[in-house]
């Protein structure tokens, strides 16, 4: 090892990250530090947390109630591990290795470097003290064998980063091409939304068990019967979960636990040793490839084959079916903003990682209905059903909120297009929130109609709400236009992340998003009022719930006409800048 490379490549890239910061200011640094201590904060809370239960919370505990401890720790940490996967798919490398191969320095060394880099998560800096501390906790109530523990939690750490980075590493192969890198984010992040979603869709939907209904005749013997049953059936599934922990690496550290707990030690020393070698095997693949990768012999571009005459009219008939789809006229819309609104959309649905935003939120309302349908929605109070109703709506859009905050930043380099457009700015600004519309409306109104069917809404209640969702979505494109005007960010090709940005445009964006709900809140006042109306004895044949929301729909019709003109000034004052931020390349 060159520890004069080594060095010279640490002082390099702390000079980049110093960089980073003094472009964002001094508040930049200032919210670095402070997220640095507060990181450490969470890290010693988590120790003495750990310390503390395994010291005195599990002193006397059975073996089984051990396990269940690791088993739920163990459970928590992959699955914020899957959620930081998920918004990082590829890797992200600390050290570009390819910008240091002309360089006569040891890529080995640095390859070590960027996979201790890629430890600094969330997840590693919660579980790890925390499991750290449960461990010496145990070993001071219950003898010195719990120091097992210790080797075994790193191990699964070291097998779960090992084999993540493995695979980043392996997309990170395949993605040269850039559509292809794009659908293999798309349908990797999906797929880890769907795995980390397996547990609520068992126990939520697929073996949800509704409460028996009580009977006047049962006598205690009955109801202690039951008990017994249903704890001895519980107690089987979890004798067969044990049983199959056994053959799954990620489970064999609460495995060892209990076994340690019982007084058993191979099972922990065996997990730790096969976790070791498990978590080594997946570092060496990754290494190889991501050297093999470098030194060109994979990811490479294959010769293009020559296309058949099939395939070329199939190619002519899509781009005249596109051409005509672009050129169709919006009633009503002028034409330099219909043309842009079917031209962004078009680029939307081309876009993986935008088909990746509208899954992950058509999956979350398929989620959330399936609880409400199998639910207690009947047991709701009639009045209550239309703010649930509204509130639906609502979280449709709160899904979209980066979307649809942000119409500029998924331009990237085209929107020079519209800087040197001479199209009137307030025609961009519609154009892009009418592009928005059909993606919006549509998860609105999926969330509308199961609630619908969740909540049985009245036909009145139904045509409200939706009178409201067209409130909200002229809201969210009044918002939308004003932060993307004033707050633009740049959102790299084949990803949702936001690039690097300073802190307190990072800290400004997070509160304007976590206070998207307040301003929807104007669309809870028709049903607010028609609930103090029935309260103050109004009579129920007069319908305030769909006159206030036919008023506010209006209202916010007329809100939206008279601001346009005004933010397409604002938009036409800042381009330049706005153009500067989303094309900017982060170093």
């Amino acid at each position: 090892m060159n520890w004069e490379h080594l060095k010279t490549i640490v002082w390099l890239r702390w000079q980049l990250t110093r960089n980073q910061w003094q472009r964002g200011g001094g508040i930049g640094a200032v919210i670095a530090l402070l997220v640095a201590i507060g990181m450490l904060l969470l890290c010693a809370a988590g120790f003495v947390g750990g310390l503390l239960g395994g010291a005195l919370g599990l002193a006397t505990a059975s073996p089984r109630i051990v396990l269940g401890v690791w088993f739920g720790l163990t459970a928590l940490f992959l699955f914020v591990w899957l959620l930081g996967l998920m918004t990082e798919v590829q890797r992200s490398e600390t050290i570009d290795l390819q910008r240091l191969l002309h360089l006569p320095v040891a890529l080995g060394q640095l390859f070590v470097m960027n996979y201790l880099a890629s430890h600094l998560t969330l997840s590693i800096l919660l579980f790890v003290p925390a499991m750290m501390g449960l461990a010496l906790g145990l070993t001071f109530a219950r003898g010195p064998a719990m120091l097992l523990l210790l080797p075994l939690a790193l191990s699964l750490v070291f097998l779960v980063s090992a084999w993540s980075y493995c695979l980043r590493g392996w997309l990170a192969a395949m993605m040269t091409n850039p559509r292809r890198r794009r659908s293999i984010i798309m349908g990797i992040t999906l797929a880890i939304m769907l795995l980390a979603q397996a547990p609520n869709f068992y126990f939520n939907v697929f073996n949800r068990q509704r409460p028996a209904p009580a009977s006047s005749t049962r006598t205690p013997e009955d109801a202690q019967r039951q008990a017994r049953e249903r704890l001895a059936a519980e107690t089987a599934k979890f004798e067969q979960l044990v049983a199959v922990a056994k053959f799954i690496p990620v489970l064999w550290l609460p495995v060892g636990a209990g076994a340690l707990a019982e007084g058993s030690v191979w099972p922990a020393v065996l997990g730790a040793l096969g976790g070791g070698v498990l978590g080594a095997l997946g570092l060496r693949r990754a290494y190889r490839s991501t050297m093999r990768f470098y030194h060109g012999e994979i990811g490479g571009s294959a010769p293009a084959k020559p296309e058949s005459a099939a395939s070329l009219a199939a190619a002519v008939t899509t781009a005249r079916a596109s051409a005509r789809f672009l050129e169709t006229r919006l009633p009503g819309v002028p034409e330099p903003a219909a043309a842009l609104a079917l031209a962004t959309f078009r680029s939307q649905l081309r876009a993986p990682e935008i088909k990746l935003a509208l899954a992950t939120s058509f999956i979350v309302p398929v989620i959330v209905g399936s609880s409400l349908l199998l639910g207690t929605g009947q047991q709701i109070p009639a009045a209550m059903k239309p703010f649930f109703a509204t509130g639906s709506a609502a979280f449709a859009l709160f899904l979209l909120v980066q979307f649809l905050a942000n119409p500029f930043g998924y331009d990237r380099d085209g929107f020079r297009a519209l800087v040197l457009s001479p199209a009137d700015r307030r025609h961009i600004l519609l154009g892009k929130n009418l592009a928005c519309l059909p993606i919006g409306a549509g998860f609105g109104l999926t969330m509308i109609v199961l609630a619908t069917i969740a909540f049985r809404l009245p036909a009145l209640t139904l045509a409200a709400t939706l009178l409201q969702l067209v409130a909200m979505l002229l809201i969210s494109a009044l918002g939308g236009n004003l932060l993307a005007i004033l707050m633009p960010f740049r959102v790299p090709a084949g990803s949702m992340k936001p690039a690097k940005m300073p802190g307190l445009k990072i800290l400004l964006l997070a509160l304007c998003q976590m206070l998207f709900p307040v301003v929807l809140l104007p669309a809870f006042l028709p049903p607010l009022a028609a609930l103090l109306w029935t309260k103050a004895g109004g009579s129920d044949l007069v319908p305030v719930n769909l006159l206030l929301s036919l008023a506010l729909a209006a209202l916010m019709v007329f809100a939206y006409a008279c601001a346009l003109p005004p933010l397409g000034r604002l938009l036409q004052r800042r381009e330049t800048k706005i153009l500067a931020v989303i094309t900017a390349e982060v170093e």
